[in-house]
C-alpha cells in the first residue's frame, strides 16, 4: 500500500500578513464608524421626536411643557419639621386653647353666604366695623339672588364705612351672581370652587370651609403670619408656603381652631409693634420674648380685648390670668 506524504502549507509571506492585518483593521474601523453613525442618528431622531412632543404640548396646553420638564426635580413645598419644633408648637397651641377656649370667628354670620360676604368685607378693616355694617346689608339683601340684582350705588352707600367700598361692592355683587348662576344660590363646600368666586382667596375660603362646613383649614391672615414667624415655626413669607409649613406641625383636625387661637392671641396680646411680653401666658415658650414690653404692669396696659365678651367666654382670660397672679417668668436665657 502506497503511503501519502503530507506536505506543509507554503509559508505566508510577510507582505501578505501585513496586508491582511491592514484589511482587518480597516474593517473594524468601518464597523465602528457605522455604529457611531447609527447611534447619532437614533439620538437625533429621539431628540427630534421629543422636540415635536414638547411643541405639541406647548401648543395644546401652554405651561404644561414646563411642568413636564420640572416635574422630575420638583422639591417638596416644606421640609420635614424637627421633633423639637413640633413639640414646642403643639404645646403653644395647647396653652392658647386654655387661654382662649371660646376662640371663634369674630365676624357675625348666620349662614355660609353671610360668612363669605363678611369675610370679603373684612379686608383692610376691623371685624367690629364689618359687624356694624352687615346687618343692614343682609336685611336688604338676604340671599345671593337679592344681592346679585342689587343697585351697586345703594350697596356702596351701605358698605362705605368699611373702606374700599367700591371694590368691595363689586366683589360681593360679583360673588353673589356667581353663586346664583353657577351654584344654585348655595355656597360651595370645596376649596377649588370657592377660590373661583370674585374677591375670595385661600384665606377667605378656609374661613368658610372651617366655620361653615366643618372642614379643616389654616387661615393665614396678617396676625397668623406675624406670630408663626415670631415663634419661629417657619421663616416663609408667602401665605401658601406658611400654610404648608405650619400645617405640617399639627394634625389636620386641629387646623381650624389653631387658626382661631393664633389670631385671637395676635389681636389681644402679641401685637405687631408693641407685643405685651410681660403679660403673655406663653412667654416661657416664646423665642421672641423681649421684643415687646416685659414689665408686667406696663404690659397690662397694652392688652386689647373686646368689651362685653362672647358666648361661653370666661371673663377676659388675659386679664383673669393676670389677676390670678399668673404673670409668667421670662424663659431661660431671656435678658
Amino acid at each position: 500500500m502506497k503511503s501519502t506524504k503530507v506536505t506543509d502549507p507554503a509559508p505566508v509571506k510577510p507582505a501578505v500578513k501585513k496586508a491582511a492585518k491592514k484589511a482587518t483593521a480597516a474593517t473594524k474601523k468601518a464597523t465602528a464608524t457605522v455604529k457611531k453613525v447609527t447611534a447619532t442618528t437614533k439620538k437625533a431622531t429621539s431628540s427630534k421626536a421629543a422636540a415635536k412632543k414638547t411643541a405639541a404640548v406647548k401648543k395644546a396646553a401652554p405651561g404644561k411643557a414646563v411642568a413636564m420638564k420640572t416635574a422630575a426635580v420638583k422639591k417638596p413645598l416644606v421640609a420635614e419639621p424637627s421633633t423639637a419644633l413640633v413639640r414646642r408648637a403643639r404645646r403653644i397651641n395647647r396653652e392658647l386653647a386654655e387661654v382662649y377656649p371660646y376662640a371663634h370667628p369674630e365676624l357675625d354670620f348666620e349662614n355660609a353666604f353671610q360668612l363669605v360676604v363678611a369675610t370679603v368685607l373684612s379686608a383692610q378693616t376691623t371685624d367690629l366695623r364689618v359687624n356694624q355694617t352687615t346687618p343692614a346689608l343682609f336685611a336688604k339683601y338676604p340671599t345671593p339672588e337679592d344681592l346679585a340684582a342689587a343697585n351697586p350705588e345703594e350697596v356702596e352707600e351701605i358698605l362705605r364705612p368699611t373702606g374700599f367700598f367700591r371694590a368691595k361692592t363689586k366683589a360681593v355683587i360679583g360673588l353673589s351672581k356667581a353663586l346664583a348662576e353657577e351654584f344654585g344660590g348655595e355656597v360651595p363646600g370645596r376649596l377649588e370652587d370657592l377660590v373661583k368666586l370674585p374677591g375670595v382667596g385661600r384665606k377667605t375660603a378656609f374661613v368658610v370651609l372651617g366655620n361653615a362646613f366643618g372642614r379643616p383649614g389654616i387661615t393665614v391672615d396678617t396676625h397668623f403670619q406675624r406670630l408663626v414667624r415670631r415663634w419661629q415655626w417657619t421663616d416663609e413669607t408667602e401665605p401658601d408656603k406658611i400654610e404648608a409649613a405650619v400645617g405640617a406641625l399639627f394634625p389636620k383636625s386641629e387646623w381650624t381652631m389653631l387658626s382661631h387661637h393664633v389670631i385671637f392671641h395676635g389681636r389681644r396680646i402679641c401685637h405687631a409693634r408693641r407685643p405685651a411680653c410681660g403679660a403673655c401666658p406663653i412667654a416661657p415658650l416664646c423665642p421672641a420674648y423681649g421684643e415687646g414690653e416685659t414689665d408686667p404692669e406696663k404690659a397690662r396696659k397694652l392688652l386689647k380685648y373686646e368689651k362685653g365678651g362672647y358666648p361661653g367666654q370666661r371673663l377676659n382670660p388675659p386679664q383673669a390670668y393676670l389677676d390670678a397672679g399668673g404673670i409668667p417668668a421670662p424663659p431661660l436665657g431671656a435678658g
